[in-house]
This record gives structure tokens, sequence and C-alpha cells, in this order.
């Protein structure tokens, strides 16, 4: 009988979900995750207690707070992009601040709020269906991007070539059954907050109906990793961390460990296995103190750009609300 990885994959998958996980998988996944980062505070802890951050240090990191800021706005040009190239103009909807806005929303438990408030904003316009294909694709275009990068720390024994495969996966044929399957678990998932949206969903359940490959959206969605890497770097310059491995071999980790924040279950905003994997990859060729330093000082100015970037874009709605009515 000939053996199938993709059949076996999807058996192991099968297997995992159904197993009664006290809580929730994702719960489990992120007590792991922490656990893991706690006791390497723990064994590191003075290591880290010698560590000293002089004036240029802060600086470096206020201009990660920049780059991180500056990502936001490039994936939400990267959204609108992506939501033209499947034929939507809803030209009502002010998409970059939709997104800007609603992005702080994935730190609420369960991680699929700033998707409920995109789909509930698009509704109206383009249908719900629509509105939860356009959502969905989103990230399967960023993790696709992410593991791109990838390949730039070395082949890694051939193992990086694995990477090109998300990208093979957004090709039509394999895209459409993909997506759906996406857009019926994300229902069910709404279905605990909102009923009413999810028989609306039900009855457009629809894939994307779009030929062709997004080469566009998925270059913009590079860039955004890029912007993002950006942020990453200040933090390694700010511990003096930028020499103890080639530039390639910190984009190829700093990718393959968003990637897997992104996708695996777990706390919202992919908090504690950004950082695990971080140390997993990193640990055995750079100090664990300073690396440690680096991941959490990250965690801390991507949160803060969150935050200014959806406090900015209320701020501006306040004040225009205001000068209309006056």
């Amino acid at each position: 009988m000939k053996f199938s990885f993709s059949i076996w994959l999807k058996k192991l998958f099968g297997k995992i979900q159904r197993i009664h996980w006290p809580g929730g998988l994702r719960l489990w996944v992120t007590c792991v995750s922490i656990s893991f980062i706690g006791v390497a505070l723990f064994s590191h802890g003075a290591q880290l207690r010698r560590l000293s951050l002089s004036a240029s240090d802060w600086w470096w990191l206020s201009l990660g707070v920049g780059f991180s800021w500056a990502s936001l706005v490039v994936n939400g040009i990267a959204w609108r992009v992506l939501v033209n190239w499947l034929g939507h103009h809803p030209d009502e909807v002010p998409l970059i601040p939709l997104y800007m806005r609603s992005n702080l929303l994935k730190y609420i438990p369960g991680g699929f709020w700033h998707f409920v408030e995109r789909i509930r904003a698009l509704r109206p316009v383009i249908g719900a269906g629509q509105s939860l294909a356009v959502v969905m694709l989103e990230p399967l275009l960023m993790v696709a991007a992410a593991l791109l990068l990838v390949p730039f720390g070395g082949l890694r024994s051939g193992l990086a070539i694995l990477c090109f495969l998300p990208a093979c996966l957004l090709i039509p044929r394999w895209r459409e059954p993909l997506l759906y399957r996406l857009e019926k678990s994300k229902a069910k998932q709404i279905d605990r907050v909102d009923h009413a949206l999810f028989t609306e969903l039900q009855d457009e359940l629809i894939v994307s109906r779009r030929d062709g490959y997004p080469w566009f959206p998925l270059c913009m969605e590079v860039v955004f990793l890029f912007c993002r890497f950006g942020g990453f770097w200040c933090c390694i310059t700010a511990f003096s961390m930028q020499n103890s491995l080639g530039l390639g071999a910190w984009l190829s980790g700093f990718a393959l460990a968003w990637a897997t924040g992104l996708v695996v279950p777990a706390a919202p905003g992919g908090l504690g296995v950004f950082e695990a994997m971080l140390l997993l990859m990193f640990g055995g060729e750079v100090s664990d103190g300073p690396l440690l330093a680096v991941a959490l000082s990250y965690r801390v100015i991507v949160t803060v750009a969150d935050c200014l970037a959806a406090a900015g874009v209320v701020s501006d709605r306040l004040v225009l609300h205001q000068l209309l009515k006056d």
C-alpha cells in the first residue's frame, strides 16, 4: 500500500483534535510555551540582571516601535490590495483604518475578534460570505510570505525548500478547497459569539471565486514582514547581538518563529509560542540571556505599536466627528 504523507498528516491532526483537552488545546499550548519561557527566565535571571541599556540603546528600541507601527500601515495596505485583487472596491469602508483599529482585538481571549470586526464592517457592502473569504485568505498569504524568508538563513539540509510549499498552496486549484475548510472552521468559532452572523455565513459560504495567483498581495505581505523584522532587528542591536549571527540567519529564524506563532493555536497574538521558538532555534548559537531580552523587548514594542496604531485611528475618528459636529 502506497504511503501518502498528506493522508497521514490529516489523520494525525484529526487524532489530536479528537483528544479532549481540558480547557482546550489552545490553553495547553500557551501554558507549555509560557512555562518554557518561565524556566528560561529563572535559569538565566542573573545574566538578565547584568544587562543594561545606554541612551542609544533606548533610541534603538524607540525606533523598533516606529518600524512596528509602520509594519501595521503596510499590512493595512496589503489587506486593501488583497480586497481589490478579489474584485471588491468597498469605497464606503476605510479599509486601512479598519485594519489598524481592529488589529488590537486579536489580544482578546479567543483570538478571532479582529476577524469578526472586519466581517461585520464589510458584510453590508460585499456580503457575509465574501467578507469571510477576504478575512481568511489574508493569514494564508502572511504564512506563505513569512516562510519564503526562511531560506535566507540557508537551506538547512534541504528542509528550507519545504518552506516554498505554502506559497504553492495559493495556486487556485489548492487554494480554494483549503480556503473553504478554513471558512467552515472560522464560521463555527463565530457561531459561539454571533449566531445571526453565523447563520448568514452558512447561507453564503463561498470561496474567493478568483482565478490567478495573488502575486501583488503576496509581495505586499513580504514587505510587511521586512518591516516587522526591522523592529526585531532594532531589539537585536539594542542588546548588541547584531554580530552574533549573520543577518540572513536572524531573518530566517524570525520569519519561522513569527509564522509558527501565527498558525499554532495558542494565546492571542502568538504570545509565548513566538518567544519559545526563538529560544529553541537560537538557544545553542547565542547567549540565552540577551536572546531572552530581545524576545521580550520585541513583544513589548510590538504591543505598544499596536496600541498606538489603534489609538491613532480612534483619535482621528473622534476629531473628525467633532469637527463635523461643530
